[in-house]
């Protein structure tokens, strides 16, 4: 596994989502190849792979929205499936009952960090 740093902690604020680019190629200033987002609920980090498993296509249609108008859910903004904030599991839509990749957070005082696969 290796470790990618997201952000510090005031980066990302209660009821907010933000999408990142990391991987190898990110740390040379070119896009990355993981796609991943982080949701902060309840003063818990989640973070997830930006792949829907419905489609396999991003989750977001614009930058860091990746909520439902209430900021209750993680809503596909391609067909509007819902998902579960703490679980990533599909509650609702095309792919119910199926669930978004979670990715491992690691907390440092630097901020925080996801654990990808090599």
């Amino acid at each position: 596994m290796q470790k990618h740093f997201l952000c510090r902690y005031d980066e990302l604020t209660e009821g907010q989502s933000k999408g990142f680019s990391v991987g190898p190629s990110s740390e040379q200033g070119d896009a990355g190849t993981d796609n991943v987002f982080a949701v902060m609920k309840d003063g818990e980090v989640y973070a997830y792979r930006n792949h829907c498993p419905h489609q396999g296509i991003n989750l977001d249609w614009q930058p860091d929205q990746f909520l439902d108008p209430e900021g209750a859910l993680i809503q596909c903004a391609s067909h509007g499936a819902l998902f579960l904030i703490e679980t990533g599991e599909c509650i609702a839509g095309p792919c119910a009952g199926e669930a978004l990749m979670p990715v491992p957070v690691e907390h440092s005082p630097e901020g925080l960090y996801v654990l990808l696969a090599d």
